[in-house]
């Protein structure tokens, strides 16, 4: 059994904000996917609002078992309301010493700095609150033709550690493994 940690978790790294997906969040999600980019690196099956409602869903689901915590990321100083991206932290089993993150943003927020702050956020974050629970690494998977997300990972302070075999369908070209470790006591 996973820890859960206590509930609303909301996170900030300047001026984004970062908590759980919520059900109003699905109304916005359909539109971000109609983005290419988004269907091409996003392996999320959101092509419509009862699809992006499933996916919230599936979100929250995570976070009542501990295993996939999803955080909806807003940038609090933009006029838009729709999400701005999304960040995920997948645990293994329980006591794991590691876990993945993933992430996605929003075509109107690339560009800005938005995925590097909200991952650094959600990795400190982990590190913070599931080190008694023996966590001391995050791995960042992508395509190696993916040189934005190489770039994003680099800026997180993951590291790049490796090259991943393809294994279609799911990634069918190589990838990239990037690691960030629990830093050292000071």
């Amino acid at each position: 059994m996973h820890t859960v940690p206590p509930a609303p978790v909301r996170l900030t790294a300047g001026t984004l904000t970062l908590r759980p997906w919520e059900p109003e969040d699905a109304a916005g999600l359909a539109g971000l996917y109609a983005d290419e980019a988004m269907r091409r690196w996003a392996s999320a099956p959101v092509h419509d609002g009862p699809s992006a409602a499933r996916w919230v869903a599936e979100q929250r689901r995570g976070w009542e078992t501990g295993e996939r915590l999803a955080f909806a990321v807003r940038e609090t100083d933009a006029s838009d309301a729709r999400p701005s991206g999304h960040v995920v932290l997948r645990r293994g089993s329980a006591g794991s010493a590691s876990a993945e993150v993933g992430y996605w943003t929003a075509a109107h927020a690339r560009g800005r700095g938005v995925a590097p702050r909200a991952l650094t956020a959600v990795a400190d974050w982990a590190f913070a609150v599931f080190a008694a629970d023996g966590l001391t690494r995050l791995d960042l998977l992508h395509q190696v033709d993916n040189t934005a997300s190489c770039r994003v990972a680099e800026k997180s302070g993951f590291a790049l550690s490796g090259l991943l075999p393809a294994a279609p369908p799911a990634f069918p070209l190589d990838g990239h493994r990037h690691v960030r470790r629990v830093p050292a006591p000071a």
